[in-house]
């Protein structure tokens, strides 16, 4: 579902993708982005507004399709094909096994033969599709990445408060279901954490433990904004894996715009990449919805709404790391941490939240600073940058 009133990047995105299809057969159109962000709405809407034909086909079945399925569906728009041209939607691609192969054969084949068949790809698990993209079609495909909605278009879409969107976060979809928070928590649950789980995540790699990585995405919301050691982790787990199992398992939560763990700034990747991950949600909903607590009640809690701030604008900050506009980490030496340290080339900002809990940790700002001369330093919540403020403008603004 999405609201008439399309929110910012809908409407950017439309424009983009409309003038795109609309100009000669140059490369396949791609969407990815989490379950639920708009991306079957907003290829339909581009569909609605060009003036050849289109096929719309999904492969989000229970039963998988064979590349056999690809290849009638392409054959059946060929068919269709006038002299403008024609478009084929295929939605949730990557569901299908071996689907960039045979998506590369037969796009070389209507290159050939001169065939305007216009395709456009839509994916749920951002991770696989990148990777079938990057090994098969190399140089045909234009990706555009799609993230949970941010409070601004969850406002201008559906008139939300910052405390609407604190608790129920960025699925336009479920926005039907808040007058019923416990219907709404169910919804977030079954339809979008499980089918996450069991139809996008176990589709990425071979998964030794499932219930291990049910548990690492629990945990991941249980500890949203904390940084917690892999070896932390497995004794919360109280399981038999290793450290090297929950870094892919997060690694694979991650690819489906789920949950991430960010990494330590340390001005070397190697570095980077050893240090213990904070723990961050790409949606609050995905908090509020496991926590079993009431709008009321996260209200009155000061400790878990202070979580929630600091998630939201972690969530936000990641989202444009995922579209490509930036790197986003964090800092931490000694009882010393910088909550956000976001890079974009050489230049680096770094991000403190004062979300009204009680720290657990001193303020690292000028420590960064002195070490690594950002340039920006940012405090946002009490005394800073009003959170409604942050969340509402773009992250490039604050960078």
């Amino acid at each position: 579902m999405m609201s008439k009133n399309k929110p910012s990047y809908q409407r950017s995105q439309f424009t983009a993708l409309a003038q795109r299809l609309r100009e000669p057969r140059y490369f396949i159109q791609v969407l990815a982005g989490p379950r639920q962000v708009g991306k079957s709405t907003l290829a339909r809407q581009v569909a609605d507004e060009l003036p050849f034909p289109v096929r719309y086909v999904s492969a989000d079945e229970p039963t998988l399709h064979g590349t056999d399925w690809i290849s009638s569906q392409w054959q059946v728009a060929r068919l269709s094909v006038s002299a403008a041209g024609a478009l084929l939607i295929v939605d949730e691609v990557q569901k299908i096994p071996g689907w960039s192969e045979t998506i590369k054969r037969l796009w070389d084949e209507d290159t050939r033969s001169n065939c305007p068949l216009r395709v456009m790809l839509l994916g749920s698990a951002p991770l696989l599709v990148t990777r079938g993209l990057t090994e098969s079609l190399a140089g045909r495909f234009e990706l555009t990445t799609l993230s949970h909605w941010s409070y601004a278009e969850m406002r201008d879409a559906f008139g939300w408060s910052l405390e609407d969107f604190l608790y129920f976060g960025g699925y336009p979809g479920a926005v039907p279901l808040i007058r019923d928070p416990a219907r709404w928590a169910r919804y977030i649950q079954d339809s979008l954490v499980e089918t996450s789980l069991s139809r996008d995540v176990l589709l990425m790699t071979r998964v030794d433990k499932p219930a291990l990585l049910r548990r690492v995405y629990e945990l991941a919301c249980r500890y949203s904004g904390q940084v917690l050691s892999f070896n932390k982790m497995l004794g919360q787990l109280q399981d038999a894996g290793n450290t090297t199992t929950l870094a892919h398992y997060l690694e694979l939560l991650s690819g489906a715009g789920m949950v991430t763990g960010l990494q330590k700034y340390a001005g070397d990747v190697a570095r980077s990449r050893a240090s213990s991950p904070k723990l961050q949600v790409l949606n609050t909903a995905l908090m509020t919805a496991a926590s079993g607590l009431s709008p009321t009640e996260v209200r009155q809690d000061p400790e878990f709404r202070g979580r929630l701030v600091e998630s939201a604008i972690g969530a936000h900050l990641a989202g444009a790391a995922l579209r490509g506009e930036c790197r986003l980490h964090y800092w931490r030496e000694g009882n010393q941490e910088v909550d956000f340290v976001v890079q974009t080339g050489q230049s680096l900002c770094a991000i403190e939240v004062k979300s009204g809990r009680v720290p657990r940790i001193h303020s690292g700002i000028a420590a960064f600073s002195r070490t690594f001369a950002p340039r920006h330093a940012l405090l946002v919540g009490d005394g800073g940058i009003p959170v409604e403020d942050f969340l509402t403008l773009p992250v490039a603004h604050w960078i």
